[in-house]
């Protein structure tokens, strides 16, 4: 009985396709790989479009500048708060395969070159050729730039100011080794204004015209790069002689005179002055060592959507005078980045305090926080209200 109710159900099923032996082993294998010929085919299809739409936003970039009447030069033209915008955008975008910093270095290049076609800019910065401060520069302002290497941070100061150079770029901070106080100290004195910030990975490696460790007897470097990379010094070259010098691409130029000598600098500097790696991995002790820099100018920017905000306070010499300073602030939710004391230069043990803020001059809770500030203190100092660093 058992069999026969199991061939009844049986017959009931409906039948299955047969599927032949060729038809499962092609069902089996992996797609064909693409041919070679046809995806360089599309690539190429794909440039000529990237390329024809570059073209077009440089035309619509020179429209701009008509749009803007007859202006006097290329920092006329200059939005740093617009760029900020445009590359939050790219950011806000992207969905891979690339990283982020790729695409914003490929959208910079692109606004340098249309701004540049009025006339490029001529930015400020310390030199000489092969700094982390022309890094910089080619970061925030792209290749089509025309850098202006100078002697010393103060020279960048002085030359921005007096409008051989539109704009500057100076180190203001060390994740590491903390504040840059010459730039600081400019600040109290200097009518420029803050109009961007850039943030630099620093990677430190040790050079030489040989690339022999055992060459080295005396070693040239900025401070701030000894100061980075003090203890891989003490571990590897204890009893080397080490010269501060105004810059590391300056300590570089001097190391390429001699085999016995090195210097501790960047890999661009090791490109312009011909000089080889003694160690191909980068010697600072911080592995995320990064530095601050500020872009100077002589105008304020409207607002960007992500701001920081830069004011210098000198206070009164009185009890409660930086809980004076701070309140303010808190009442007005406004979140504080950095705090730091100077000497004032106005007379003695009074200090002046620079102050790093969350948002722009223009917002309403600024504006009535600053104002409120300015009752309880000697004097407030807008030092700028610029975007926020973009990666």
């Amino acid at each position: 009985m058992a069999t026969s109710k199991s061939k009844k159900d049986s017959a009931k099923k409906p039948a299955q396709p047969a599927r032949s032996k060729a038809a499962r082993a092609a069902a089996s294998r992996e797609p064909a790989p693409p041919v070679l010929a046809d995806v360089r085919a599309r690539i190429d299809g794909i440039d000529r479009q990237i390329q024809e739409l570059i073209a077009q936003r440089a035309r619509f970039a020179l429209q701009v500048g008509k749009a803007k009447g007859k202006l006097a030069a290329a920092v006329d033209y200059y939005r740093p708060e617009r760029e900020a915008q445009v590359l939050r955008m790219v950011v806000d975008r992207n969905e891979g395969p690339l990283s982020d910093e790729v695409l914003v270095h490929v959208f910079r290049e692109i606004m340098s070159a249309c701004l540049a076609q009025q006339e490029p800019l001529k930015i400020g910065y310390l030199g000489p050729e092969g700094t982390f401060s022309q890094q910089a520069v080619l970061k925030h302002f792209g290749r089509s730039a025309h850098g202006l290497p100078l002697g010393s941070i103060e020279e960048v100061f002085q030359e921005v100011d007096a409008g051989n150079a539109d704009f500057g770029v100076v180190p203001v901070e060390n994740s590491g080794q903390g504040t840059i106080q010459v730039t600081l100290d400019m600040f109290l004195t200097s009518p420029l204004k803050i109009c961007g910030e850039v943030e630099l990975k620093v990677h430190q490696y040790l050079l030489s015209r040989s690339g022999r460790i055992e060459d080295i007897e005396r070693i040239y470097a900025h401070p701030q790069a000894f100061a980075q990379t003090a203890g891989w010094l003490r571990a590897n070259l204890p009893k080397v002689e080490k010269i501060p010098v105004s810059s590391n691409a300056e300590g570089a130029r001097r190391a390429r005179g001699a085999d016995d000598a090195a210097a501790i600098a960047g890999e661009s500097a090791a490109h312009v002055y011909g000089l080889k790696k003694v160690i191909m991995q980068p010697i600072q002790d911080d592995r995320d060592n990064t530095t601050r820099f500020l872009v100077i100018g002589r105008r304020l920017f409207p607002p960007s959507g992500h701001d920081r905000t830069s004011i210098l306070v000198f206070i009164h010499d009185k009890p409660g005078a930086l809980f004076d300073v701070l309140s303010p602030f808190a009442r007005h939710g406004i979140s504080m980045n950095r705090i730091e004391s100077r000497p004032s230069h106005q007379a003695k043990w009074e200090y002046a305090f620079f102050i790093d803020l969350a948002g722009h001059v223009e917002d309403e809770a600024m504006k009535k926080a600053l104002a409120e500030l300015d009752r309880h203190v000697a004097k407030v100092k807008v030092l700028g209200s610029y975007p926020v660093a973009v990666p």
